[in-house]
């Protein structure tokens, strides 16, 4: 049997998803300023094109965000 949809924590988890992912970003970009004499173009140019995949992904989840706290008030 499925368990109830239970959306009340939903504002929360997506914060926490964006705080992670904005430290991911940031461990990134430490990481191949730390590294960049050592790792290739390709490699620079994969941890640009995550970086940016991220910001998009934030973007979003910033979004849902938005539409949870106004579907919250709503309730």
């Amino acid at each position: 049997m499925a368990k109830p949809d239970d959306r009340s924590n939903n504002k929360e988890r997506i914060e926490n998803n964006i705080g992670h992912t904005l430290q991911n970003m940031d461990e990134a970009k430490d990481y191949a300023k730390a590294h960049s004499e050592e790792l290739s173009k390709e490699e620079m140019s994969q941890i640009k094109e995550k970086n940016q995949r991220r910001e998009e992904s934030i973007e979003g989840l910033r979004e849902e965000a938005k539409d949870e706290a106004h579907n919250q008030k709503d309730v």
